[in-house]
């Protein structure tokens, strides 16, 4: 697949450690502290993803990755569920966040959803995040009003507080 930024491609299983690095870094421990998508205050750890879940994230739907001379910059995971896409491991390196490379990916997310022929996408963002929420919504995402309990996994760090995901969608006419 082909899209319009030609810095975006679909990763491949030789991603995957560098696709773990980038998430873990975007969210967790002090690197992730030099952007603004940090959950470092909320979740305690170094560690937000394993390979085994961005293997099977990989197995169950297609990871884009942004490459900045050959670096991976930026990901975003795509499944098909049922007649939606569900977006996640959506990261980008601490350091270039607020630079576009995020925009970027969402946009070639909603270019993957037209190219499939699939009229929606939606995402889980815990919902205290209210800075990334009205990041989202800026892009015409919406709340469903649905929220889920943020359980802890046992790998993805120690909540500091309990957590909740809010549902956000888009439609794409």
């Amino acid at each position: 697949m082909i899209f319009s930024n030609p810095n975006i491609i679909l990763a491949s299983t030789k991603h995957i450690s560098y696709i773990k690095e980038l998430v873990d870094s975007a969210y967790r421990g002090e690197t992730s502290k030099q952007g603004w998508t940090t959950e470092a205050e909320i979740i305690k750890g170094s560690v937000r993803a394993s390979i085994n879940m961005v293997e099977e994230a990989l197995l169950h739907g297609n990871i884009l990755i942004y490459l900045n001379n050959n670096d991976i910059v930026g990901c975003v995971h795509l499944q098909t569920i049922q007649v939606k896409i569900y977006l996640g491991m959506f990261a980008v390196k601490p350091n270039l966040q607020g630079g576009g490379i995020g925009k970027e990916l969402l946009r070639a997310s909603e270019e993957y959803a037209t190219k499939k022929e699939i009229s929606c996408i939606f995402m889980k963002v815990i919902s205290i995040r209210t800075e990334l929420i009205n990041w989202y919504k800026k892009y015409g995402y919406k709340e469903t009003g649905v929220l889920v309990d943020f359980l802890e996994d046992g790998i993805s760090g120690q909540h500091v507080k309990p957590l909740q995901f809010l549902e956000l969608e888009k439609e794409m006419i």
